[in-house]
Protein backbone atom coordinates (compact mmCIF):
# COMPACT_ATOMS: atom_id res chain seq x y z
CA UNK A 1 0.00 0.00 0.00
CA UNK A 2 1.34 3.52 -1.12
CA UNK A 3 0.58 6.77 0.60
CA UNK A 4 2.04 9.61 -1.61
CA UNK A 5 5.20 8.20 -3.05
CA UNK A 6 5.55 6.46 0.40
CA UNK A 7 5.27 2.41 0.72
CA UNK A 8 3.51 2.52 3.91
CA UNK A 9 4.33 -0.63 5.45
CA UNK A 10 8.26 -0.83 4.68
CA UNK A 11 8.38 2.88 5.18
CA UNK A 12 7.13 3.19 8.93
CA UNK A 13 9.31 -0.26 9.62
CA UNK A 14 12.56 1.58 8.56
CA UNK A 15 11.54 5.08 10.80
CA UNK A 16 10.86 2.61 13.81
CA UNK A 17 13.66 1.45 13.34
CA UNK A 18 15.83 4.37 13.02
CA UNK A 19 13.87 6.13 16.22
CA UNK A 20 14.77 2.77 18.17
CA UNK A 21 18.53 2.42 17.10
CA UNK A 22 18.08 6.64 17.70
CA UNK A 23 16.02 6.60 20.94
CA UNK A 24 15.82 3.21 22.69
CA UNK A 25 19.28 1.69 21.92
CA UNK A 26 21.87 2.30 24.70
CA UNK A 27 25.06 3.63 22.59
CA UNK A 28 27.68 1.18 23.43
CA UNK A 29 30.68 2.09 25.18
CA UNK A 30 33.51 3.32 22.83
CA UNK A 31 30.86 4.68 20.56
CA UNK A 32 30.26 8.91 20.27
CA UNK A 33 26.36 9.74 20.49
CA UNK A 34 27.06 11.37 16.92
CA UNK A 35 28.45 8.23 15.47
CA UNK A 36 25.20 5.96 16.87
CA UNK A 37 22.56 8.50 15.29
CA UNK A 38 24.24 8.66 12.58
CA UNK A 39 24.11 4.88 12.29
CA UNK A 40 20.32 5.21 12.88
CA UNK A 41 19.97 7.48 10.16
CA UNK A 42 22.08 4.99 7.71
CA UNK A 43 19.82 1.75 8.84
CA UNK A 44 16.81 3.29 8.10
CA UNK A 45 18.23 4.56 4.66
CA UNK A 46 19.59 1.21 3.80
CA UNK A 47 16.18 -1.05 5.24
CA UNK A 48 14.15 1.80 3.52
CA UNK A 49 15.87 1.17 -0.01
CA UNK A 50 15.97 -3.03 0.85
CA UNK A 51 12.35 -2.67 1.15
CA UNK A 52 12.00 -0.21 -1.56
CA UNK A 53 10.22 2.67 0.00
CA UNK A 54 10.81 4.96 -2.15
CA UNK A 55 13.24 5.33 -5.65
CA UNK A 56 16.94 5.11 -4.15
CA UNK A 57 17.36 8.93 -5.59
CA UNK A 58 14.40 10.12 -3.13
CA UNK A 59 15.74 8.15 -0.02
CA UNK A 60 18.99 9.70 -0.76
CA UNK A 61 18.00 13.11 -1.10
CA UNK A 62 15.95 12.18 2.07
CA UNK A 63 19.09 11.05 4.25
CA UNK A 64 21.21 14.45 2.75
CA UNK A 65 18.25 16.50 4.26
CA UNK A 66 18.01 14.57 7.45
CA UNK A 67 22.40 14.93 8.01
CA UNK A 68 22.39 18.53 7.81
CA UNK A 69 18.81 19.21 10.02
CA UNK A 70 20.08 16.73 12.91
CA UNK A 71 23.89 17.90 12.76
CA UNK A 72 25.00 14.21 13.10
CA UNK A 73 28.42 15.09 11.77
CA UNK A 74 28.81 18.73 12.63
CA UNK A 75 27.05 20.73 15.45
CA UNK A 76 27.49 23.96 12.76
CA UNK A 77 24.44 24.31 10.63
CA UNK A 78 26.71 25.74 7.47
CA UNK A 79 29.18 23.31 8.18
CA UNK A 80 26.70 20.51 8.62
CA UNK A 81 25.32 21.14 5.31
CA UNK A 82 28.47 21.02 4.02
CA UNK A 83 29.43 17.32 5.08
CA UNK A 84 25.74 16.61 3.68
CA UNK A 85 26.49 17.88 0.21
CA UNK A 86 30.68 16.57 0.90
CA UNK A 87 29.54 13.08 -1.64
CA UNK A 88 29.25 15.46 -4.79
CA UNK A 89 32.75 16.31 -4.74
CA UNK A 90 33.97 12.45 -4.77
CA UNK A 91 35.48 12.32 -8.48
CA UNK A 92 34.79 8.10 -8.65
CA UNK A 93 31.22 9.01 -8.43
CA UNK A 94 31.33 11.56 -11.41
CA UNK A 95 33.36 8.59 -13.36
CA UNK A 96 30.32 6.45 -12.91
CA UNK A 97 28.05 8.89 -13.68
CA UNK A 98 29.50 10.26 -16.64
CA UNK A 99 30.79 6.61 -17.86
CA UNK A 100 26.68 5.33 -17.95
CA UNK A 101 25.99 8.45 -20.21
CA UNK A 102 28.95 7.20 -22.42
CA UNK A 103 27.27 3.48 -22.50
CA UNK A 104 24.51 5.37 -23.64
CA UNK A 105 26.35 5.60 -26.98
CA UNK A 106 26.11 1.76 -27.54
CA UNK A 107 22.36 1.43 -27.82
CA UNK A 108 22.04 4.70 -29.84
CA UNK A 109 24.57 4.08 -32.24
CA UNK A 110 23.78 0.10 -32.12
CA UNK A 111 27.57 -1.05 -31.80
CA UNK A 112 26.13 -3.76 -28.83
CA UNK A 113 24.19 -5.40 -30.64
CA UNK A 114 27.02 -5.51 -33.40
CA UNK A 115 29.45 -6.66 -30.80
CA UNK A 116 26.60 -9.47 -29.29
CA UNK A 117 25.87 -10.95 -33.18
CA UNK A 118 29.66 -10.87 -34.55
CA UNK A 119 30.81 -12.93 -31.41
CA UNK A 120 27.67 -15.48 -32.23
CA UNK A 121 28.48 -15.32 -36.49
CA UNK A 122 32.12 -16.22 -35.20
CA UNK A 123 31.29 -19.22 -31.99
CA UNK A 124 27.43 -20.01 -32.90
CA UNK A 125 27.57 -23.41 -34.34
CA UNK A 126 27.23 -25.08 -30.91
CA UNK A 127 25.07 -23.72 -28.44
CA UNK A 128 27.74 -24.08 -25.91
CA UNK A 129 29.60 -21.97 -28.85
CA UNK A 130 26.76 -19.70 -28.04
CA UNK A 131 27.40 -19.37 -24.69
CA UNK A 132 30.86 -18.24 -25.06
CA UNK A 133 29.63 -15.65 -27.68
CA UNK A 134 27.52 -14.16 -25.19
CA UNK A 135 30.21 -14.08 -22.19
CA UNK A 136 32.62 -12.18 -24.46
CA UNK A 137 30.07 -9.92 -25.66
CA UNK A 138 29.86 -9.02 -21.89
CA UNK A 139 33.69 -8.92 -21.30
CA UNK A 140 33.81 -6.99 -24.37
CA UNK A 141 31.30 -3.82 -23.07
CA UNK A 142 31.99 -4.29 -19.24
CA UNK A 143 34.74 -1.51 -18.79
CA UNK A 144 32.52 1.39 -20.35
CA UNK A 145 29.25 -0.08 -18.89
CA UNK A 146 28.66 0.57 -15.18
CA UNK A 147 25.68 -0.56 -15.13
CA UNK A 148 25.52 -4.33 -14.94
CA UNK A 149 21.58 -3.89 -15.49
CA UNK A 150 22.05 -2.18 -18.53
CA UNK A 151 24.67 -4.64 -19.77
CA UNK A 152 23.43 -7.71 -18.98
CA UNK A 153 19.68 -7.15 -19.06
CA UNK A 154 19.48 -3.92 -21.66
CA UNK A 155 21.89 -5.14 -23.98
CA UNK A 156 22.77 -8.93 -24.00
CA UNK A 157 19.35 -10.07 -22.95
CA UNK A 158 17.23 -9.30 -25.89
CA UNK A 159 19.74 -10.65 -28.78
CA UNK A 160 20.17 -14.35 -26.34
CA UNK A 161 16.05 -13.92 -26.32
CA UNK A 162 15.85 -13.45 -30.27
CA UNK A 163 18.71 -16.21 -30.58
CA UNK A 164 16.54 -18.58 -28.47
CA UNK A 165 13.42 -17.96 -30.34
CA UNK A 166 15.22 -18.38 -33.50
CA UNK A 167 15.13 -22.24 -32.24
CA UNK A 168 11.80 -22.05 -31.14
CA UNK A 169 12.72 -21.79 -27.47
CA UNK A 170 9.80 -20.01 -25.30
CA UNK A 171 8.75 -20.35 -21.95
CA UNK A 172 5.12 -19.48 -23.67
CA UNK A 173 5.08 -22.98 -25.17
CA UNK A 174 6.64 -24.86 -23.00
CA UNK A 175 10.05 -25.22 -24.93
CA UNK A 176 12.61 -23.46 -22.80
CA UNK A 177 14.87 -26.25 -22.70
CA UNK A 178 15.33 -26.22 -26.04
CA UNK A 179 18.28 -23.84 -25.67
CA UNK A 180 16.67 -20.64 -23.84
CA UNK A 181 17.03 -22.20 -20.37
CA UNK A 182 21.31 -22.84 -21.05
CA UNK A 183 21.15 -19.57 -22.48
CA UNK A 184 19.76 -17.50 -19.90
CA UNK A 185 21.82 -19.12 -17.10
CA UNK A 186 24.53 -18.48 -19.29
CA UNK A 187 23.58 -14.46 -19.89
CA UNK A 188 22.72 -13.99 -16.10
CA UNK A 189 26.12 -15.70 -14.49
CA UNK A 190 28.59 -13.74 -16.70
CA UNK A 191 27.60 -10.78 -15.54
CA UNK A 192 28.43 -10.85 -12.18
CA UNK A 193 32.19 -11.81 -13.43
CA UNK A 194 32.28 -8.91 -15.76
CA UNK A 195 31.16 -6.67 -12.80
CA UNK A 196 34.05 -7.96 -10.65
CA UNK A 197 36.36 -7.30 -13.63
CA UNK A 198 36.48 -3.90 -13.78
CA UNK A 199 36.19 -0.44 -11.79
CA UNK A 200 33.65 0.71 -14.06
CA UNK A 201 31.85 -2.06 -14.35
CA UNK A 202 28.80 -1.71 -12.32
CA UNK A 203 28.28 1.41 -9.94
CA UNK A 204 29.15 0.26 -6.42
CA UNK A 205 32.47 -0.29 -7.14
CA UNK A 206 34.00 2.95 -7.11
CA UNK A 207 32.77 2.82 -3.61
CA UNK A 208 34.81 -0.26 -2.61
CA UNK A 209 37.66 2.00 -3.44
CA UNK A 210 36.82 4.74 -1.39
CA UNK A 211 36.00 2.65 1.40
CA UNK A 212 39.44 0.68 0.78
CA UNK A 213 41.61 3.94 0.51
CA UNK A 214 39.60 5.23 3.88
CA UNK A 215 40.30 2.34 6.27
CA UNK A 216 44.15 2.09 5.56
CA UNK A 217 44.71 6.15 5.41
CA UNK A 218 44.57 5.85 1.57
CA UNK A 219 48.09 4.08 1.54
CA UNK A 220 45.88 1.54 -0.76
CA UNK A 221 44.68 3.20 -3.34
CA UNK A 222 43.12 0.88 -6.64
CA UNK A 223 43.51 2.40 -9.81
CA UNK A 224 41.41 1.16 -12.85
CA UNK A 225 44.39 -0.73 -14.08
CA UNK A 226 45.40 -2.50 -10.79
CA UNK A 227 41.96 -3.37 -10.67
CA UNK A 228 41.48 -4.86 -14.05
CA UNK A 229 45.10 -6.06 -13.50
CA UNK A 230 44.57 -8.44 -10.62
CA UNK A 231 40.60 -9.28 -11.86
CA UNK A 232 42.00 -10.79 -15.25
CA UNK A 233 43.00 -14.04 -14.59
CA UNK A 234 40.54 -15.27 -12.20
CA UNK A 235 37.72 -13.29 -14.26
CA UNK A 236 38.95 -15.08 -17.30
CA UNK A 237 39.37 -18.45 -15.57
CA UNK A 238 35.60 -17.77 -14.16
CA UNK A 239 34.28 -16.92 -17.59
CA UNK A 240 36.13 -20.17 -19.35
CA UNK A 241 33.59 -22.36 -16.55
CA UNK A 242 30.65 -20.76 -16.68
CA UNK A 243 29.27 -21.90 -19.99
CA UNK A 244 30.66 -25.58 -18.94
CA UNK A 245 29.20 -25.65 -15.85
CA UNK A 246 26.02 -24.72 -16.54
CA UNK A 247 25.72 -27.05 -19.64
CA UNK A 248 26.79 -30.13 -17.75
CA UNK A 249 23.94 -29.30 -14.35
CA UNK A 250 21.59 -27.91 -17.21
CA UNK A 251 22.29 -29.27 -20.43
CA UNK A 252 20.08 -28.10 -23.41
CA UNK A 253 18.23 -30.46 -25.36
CA UNK A 254 19.66 -28.44 -28.65
CA UNK A 255 23.05 -28.94 -28.67
CA UNK A 256 23.95 -28.32 -32.50
CA UNK A 257 22.70 -24.74 -33.86
CA UNK A 258 24.22 -24.34 -37.36
CA UNK A 259 21.41 -21.96 -37.82
CA UNK A 260 22.23 -19.78 -35.12
CA UNK A 261 25.70 -18.43 -37.00
CA UNK A 262 23.65 -17.74 -40.16
CA UNK A 263 20.91 -15.41 -38.15
CA UNK A 264 23.96 -13.51 -36.71
CA UNK A 265 25.21 -13.04 -39.81
CA UNK A 266 21.77 -11.81 -41.83
CA UNK A 267 21.18 -9.60 -38.41
CA UNK A 268 24.69 -8.12 -39.01
CA UNK A 269 23.83 -8.04 -42.85
CA UNK A 270 20.80 -5.87 -41.97
CA UNK A 271 22.87 -3.60 -40.23
CA UNK A 272 25.26 -3.28 -42.66
CA UNK A 273 28.07 -1.10 -42.78
CA UNK A 274 29.81 0.25 -39.22
CA UNK A 275 27.98 3.50 -39.20
CA UNK A 276 30.10 6.55 -38.37
CA UNK A 277 28.83 6.85 -35.02
CA UNK A 278 29.54 2.86 -34.11
CA UNK A 279 33.46 3.92 -35.45
CA UNK A 280 33.56 7.07 -33.32
CA UNK A 281 32.34 4.85 -30.23
CA UNK A 282 35.17 2.46 -30.65
CA UNK A 283 37.64 4.95 -31.17
CA UNK A 284 36.48 6.75 -27.82
CA UNK A 285 36.75 3.03 -26.20
CA UNK A 286 40.02 2.40 -27.30
CA UNK A 287 40.93 5.85 -26.04
CA UNK A 288 39.17 5.71 -22.83
CA UNK A 289 40.94 1.87 -22.13
CA UNK A 290 44.34 3.09 -23.37
CA UNK A 291 43.58 6.36 -20.27
CA UNK A 292 42.23 4.21 -17.93
CA UNK A 293 45.25 1.83 -18.18
CA UNK A 294 47.58 4.11 -17.58
CA UNK A 295 49.95 3.33 -20.92
CA UNK A 296 50.85 6.96 -21.74
CA UNK A 297 52.32 7.21 -18.15
CA UNK A 298 53.95 3.50 -18.55
CA UNK A 299 55.39 4.63 -22.12
CA UNK A 300 56.69 8.77 -21.24
CA UNK A 301 56.47 8.80 -17.52
CA UNK A 302 54.50 9.60 -15.02
CA UNK A 303 53.73 12.93 -15.64
CA UNK A 304 51.81 12.04 -18.25
CA UNK A 305 49.61 10.25 -16.40
CA UNK A 306 45.81 11.74 -16.29
CA UNK A 307 43.11 10.94 -13.72
CA UNK A 308 40.50 8.27 -14.16
CA UNK A 309 37.71 10.50 -13.90
CA UNK A 310 39.12 13.50 -16.02
CA UNK A 311 39.38 10.58 -18.58
CA UNK A 312 36.14 10.00 -18.87
CA UNK A 313 34.78 13.30 -18.94
CA UNK A 314 37.46 13.49 -22.38
CA UNK A 315 35.35 10.90 -23.91
CA UNK A 316 31.83 12.57 -23.38
CA UNK A 317 33.44 15.41 -24.59
CA UNK A 318 34.80 13.60 -28.17
CA UNK A 319 31.14 12.55 -28.01
CA UNK A 320 29.44 15.81 -27.87
CA UNK A 321 32.22 17.08 -30.22
CA UNK A 322 31.39 14.64 -33.01
CA UNK A 323 27.72 15.02 -32.40
CA UNK A 324 27.43 10.88 -31.95
CA UNK A 325 25.52 12.07 -28.41
CA UNK A 326 23.73 15.01 -27.91
CA UNK A 327 23.40 16.78 -24.58
CA UNK A 328 19.77 16.30 -25.10
CA UNK A 329 21.46 12.51 -24.86
CA UNK A 330 22.75 13.51 -21.79
CA UNK A 331 20.37 14.73 -20.22
CA UNK A 332 17.56 11.87 -21.02
CA UNK A 333 19.91 9.65 -19.68
CA UNK A 334 18.23 9.72 -15.82
CA UNK A 335 19.99 6.42 -14.64
CA UNK A 336 23.32 8.22 -14.26
CA UNK A 337 21.99 11.33 -12.83
CA UNK A 338 20.11 8.91 -10.23
CA UNK A 339 23.27 6.90 -9.38
CA UNK A 340 25.12 10.29 -8.84
CA UNK A 341 22.80 11.58 -6.33
CA UNK A 342 22.43 8.66 -4.39
CA UNK A 343 25.92 7.03 -4.39
CA UNK A 344 26.91 10.64 -3.16
CA UNK A 345 24.36 10.38 -0.18
CA UNK A 346 25.60 6.89 0.48
CA UNK A 347 29.31 7.61 0.05
CA UNK A 348 28.62 10.34 2.40
CA UNK A 349 27.10 7.70 5.22
CA UNK A 350 29.44 5.69 4.81
CA UNK A 351 32.77 7.70 5.14
CA UNK A 352 31.28 10.09 8.26
CA UNK A 353 30.70 6.36 10.27
CA UNK A 354 34.11 6.11 9.36
CA UNK A 355 35.46 9.06 10.32
CA UNK A 356 33.74 9.02 13.65
CA UNK A 357 34.59 6.06 14.73
CA UNK A 358 31.55 3.42 14.18
CA UNK A 359 33.37 1.18 11.28
CA UNK A 360 36.31 0.64 13.79
CA UNK A 361 33.81 -0.43 16.97
CA UNK A 362 31.91 -2.60 14.60
CA UNK A 363 35.06 -3.98 13.23
CA UNK A 364 36.87 -4.42 17.03
CA UNK A 365 33.74 -6.61 17.82
CA UNK A 366 33.84 -8.76 14.69
CA UNK A 367 37.43 -9.08 15.01
CA UNK A 368 37.27 -10.35 18.56
CA UNK A 369 34.67 -13.21 18.12
CA UNK A 370 37.09 -14.54 15.33
CA UNK A 371 40.12 -13.94 17.29
CA UNK A 372 38.78 -15.96 20.00
CA UNK A 373 39.45 -19.23 17.66
CA UNK A 374 42.78 -18.67 17.51
CA UNK A 375 42.68 -19.40 13.52
CA UNK A 376 45.50 -18.23 11.12
CA UNK A 377 44.52 -15.08 9.50
CA UNK A 378 43.70 -17.33 6.12
CA UNK A 379 41.22 -19.30 7.97
CA UNK A 380 39.76 -16.26 9.39
CA UNK A 381 39.54 -14.45 5.96
CA UNK A 382 37.74 -17.41 4.83
CA UNK A 383 34.76 -16.79 7.38
CA UNK A 384 34.55 -12.74 6.44
CA UNK A 385 34.57 -13.45 2.83
CA UNK A 386 31.70 -16.15 3.34
CA UNK A 387 30.01 -14.49 5.58
CA UNK A 388 29.58 -11.21 3.95
CA UNK A 389 28.94 -12.91 1.01
CA UNK A 390 26.12 -15.26 1.41
CA UNK A 391 24.33 -12.59 4.23
CA UNK A 392 23.49 -11.23 0.05
CA UNK A 393 20.47 -13.56 0.58
CA UNK A 394 18.56 -10.57 2.50
CA UNK A 395 19.62 -8.15 0.44
CA UNK A 396 18.20 -7.12 -2.68
CA UNK A 397 20.51 -4.29 -3.78
CA UNK A 398 24.53 -4.58 -4.14
CA UNK A 399 25.31 -1.07 -3.33
CA UNK A 400 23.16 -1.44 0.05
CA UNK A 401 25.06 -4.31 0.98
CA UNK A 402 28.52 -3.18 0.20
CA UNK A 403 27.34 0.06 1.71
CA UNK A 404 26.32 -1.52 5.42
CA UNK A 405 29.30 -4.17 5.35
CA UNK A 406 32.46 -3.55 3.20
CA UNK A 407 33.79 -1.46 5.62
CA UNK A 408 33.14 -3.35 8.78
CA UNK A 409 34.62 -6.45 7.34
CA UNK A 410 37.55 -5.01 5.10
CA UNK A 411 38.70 -3.26 8.80
CA UNK A 412 38.13 -6.81 10.97
CA UNK A 413 40.34 -8.33 8.72
CA UNK A 414 43.35 -5.90 8.64
CA UNK A 415 42.60 -6.12 12.10
CA UNK A 416 43.11 -10.36 11.96
CA UNK A 417 46.35 -9.79 9.66
CA UNK A 418 45.30 -10.14 6.28
CA UNK A 419 47.04 -8.48 3.82
CA UNK A 420 45.65 -5.23 2.83
CA UNK A 421 45.10 -5.50 -1.20
CA UNK A 422 44.61 -9.14 -1.27
CA UNK A 423 42.00 -8.67 1.32
CA UNK A 424 40.98 -6.02 -0.68
CA UNK A 425 40.26 -7.87 -4.06
CA UNK A 426 39.42 -10.31 -2.43
CA UNK A 427 36.38 -8.79 -0.89
CA UNK A 428 35.89 -6.63 -3.95
CA UNK A 429 35.28 -9.43 -6.09
CA UNK A 430 32.96 -11.04 -4.02
CA UNK A 431 31.16 -8.05 -3.94
CA UNK A 432 29.87 -8.30 -7.15
CA UNK A 433 29.80 -12.36 -7.52
CA UNK A 434 27.21 -12.50 -4.93
CA UNK A 435 24.89 -11.53 -7.53
CA UNK A 436 24.88 -14.96 -8.80
CA UNK A 437 22.80 -15.98 -5.75
CA UNK A 438 19.15 -14.93 -6.17
CA UNK A 439 16.85 -13.99 -8.48
CA UNK A 440 16.55 -10.17 -6.97
CA UNK A 441 20.47 -10.16 -6.22
CA UNK A 442 20.72 -7.23 -8.22
CA UNK A 443 18.89 -5.31 -11.37
CA UNK A 444 19.70 -7.77 -13.99
CA UNK A 445 18.41 -10.60 -11.75
CA UNK A 446 14.56 -9.74 -12.52
CA UNK A 447 14.99 -8.75 -16.49
CA UNK A 448 16.47 -12.33 -16.91
CA UNK A 449 14.47 -14.07 -14.64
CA UNK A 450 10.93 -12.60 -15.51
CA UNK A 451 11.61 -13.53 -19.02
CA UNK A 452 10.62 -16.96 -17.64
CA UNK A 453 13.14 -19.32 -19.07
CA UNK A 454 14.54 -20.37 -15.84
CA UNK A 455 12.57 -21.62 -12.87
CA UNK A 456 13.44 -20.15 -9.47
CA UNK A 457 14.32 -23.47 -8.17
CA UNK A 458 17.18 -23.93 -11.17
CA UNK A 459 17.76 -20.49 -10.90
CA UNK A 460 18.95 -20.80 -6.76
CA UNK A 461 20.57 -23.95 -7.31
CA UNK A 462 22.27 -23.07 -9.94
CA UNK A 463 23.59 -19.63 -8.46
CA UNK A 464 24.54 -21.53 -4.99
CA UNK A 465 27.27 -24.16 -7.32
CA UNK A 466 27.97 -21.16 -9.50
CA UNK A 467 29.21 -19.15 -6.01
CA UNK A 468 31.18 -21.92 -4.94
CA UNK A 469 32.85 -22.08 -8.00
CA UNK A 470 33.17 -18.13 -8.22
CA UNK A 471 34.63 -17.55 -5.09
CA UNK A 472 37.13 -20.68 -5.02
CA UNK A 473 38.25 -19.21 -8.47
CA UNK A 474 38.91 -16.02 -7.08
CA UNK A 475 40.54 -16.60 -3.87
CA UNK A 476 42.62 -19.75 -4.95
CA UNK A 477 43.41 -18.35 -8.94
CA UNK A 478 43.22 -14.71 -7.48
CA UNK A 479 45.28 -15.14 -4.75
CA UNK A 480 47.99 -17.03 -6.40
CA UNK A 481 47.89 -14.32 -9.36
CA UNK A 482 48.09 -11.81 -6.73
CA UNK A 483 51.10 -13.21 -4.74
CA UNK A 484 52.91 -13.42 -8.50
CA UNK A 485 52.47 -9.70 -8.95
CA UNK A 486 53.63 -8.71 -5.90
CA UNK A 487 50.31 -7.49 -4.08
CA UNK A 488 50.58 -9.59 -0.80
Amino acid sequence: MKVGGVKLVPGVFSIGLTASIWFFVPVPEGVSVNAWHLLALFVGTVVAIIGKVMPIGALAILAITLVAITGVTNDSPSGAIKDALSGFSNSLIWLIGIAIVISRGLAKTGLGNRIGYYFISLFGKKTIGIGYALALSELVIAPVTPSNTARGGGIIHPIMKSIANSFGSSPEEGTSRKIGHYLALVNYHINPITSAMFITATAPNPLIVKLIADATGASISISWGTWALAALLPGLVCIALVPLVIYAIYPPEIKSTPDASGYAKSKLADMGVMSYGEKVMVAVFALLLLLWAGVPAMLFGAEFAVNTTAVAFLGLSVLLVTGVLSWEDVLKEKSAWDTVVWFSALVMMATFLNKLGLVHWFSTVVQSNIEQFHLSWGVSVVILVAVYFYVHYFFASTTAHITAMFAAFYAAGLALGAPPLYLGLLLAGASSLMMSLTHYATGTSPIIFGSGYVSMEDWWIMGFIMSLVNLAVWGIVGGLWWKVLGYW
